[in-house]
């Protein structure tokens, strides 16, 4: 897939998607964060550093991910995140949250024109 056919991604649901990814495969730096959401999207939303490391260091100060050095798997040095407790508290609000809104936004597509009239 092209690049120019991928999406963007807005800011409240890519937190839900780093949250979930570290909850999912445990501590990873930021490389494998964004290539493993692009990953999971079938390559349909790209990321790139402006995007992703902003929204880690906000993460990181509300305290929802917590960070430490290590090495990559190329041996270099690199940060690495992990979600903390209030993380997973988060995740589940948001999960709910996007949970509900799907659910409403699925019967609006799925109704029928005289359901909407």
């Amino acid at each position: 897939m092209s690049k120019s056919s991928r999406s963007d991604v807005q800011q409240g649901t890519l937190a839900l998607m780093v949250l979930k990814t570290l909850d999912v495969l445990g501590p990873q730096h930021g490389y494998g964060i964004a290539r493993r959401i692009e990953q999971i999207s079938g390559d349909r939303l790209a990321l790139n550093q402006g995007t992703l490391y902003p929204l880690l260091l906000r993460l990181e100060q509300e305290g929802a991910i917590a960070s430490e050095w290590g090495a990559s798997e190329n041996n270099r040095r690199a940060r690495f995140y992990e979600i903390t407790k209030a993380g997973r508290k988060q995740l589940k609000t948001e999960l709910e949250g996007w949970q509900q809104t799907a659910e409403i936004v699925g019967r609006f597509v799925a109704a029928k024109a005289e359901e909407l009239a």
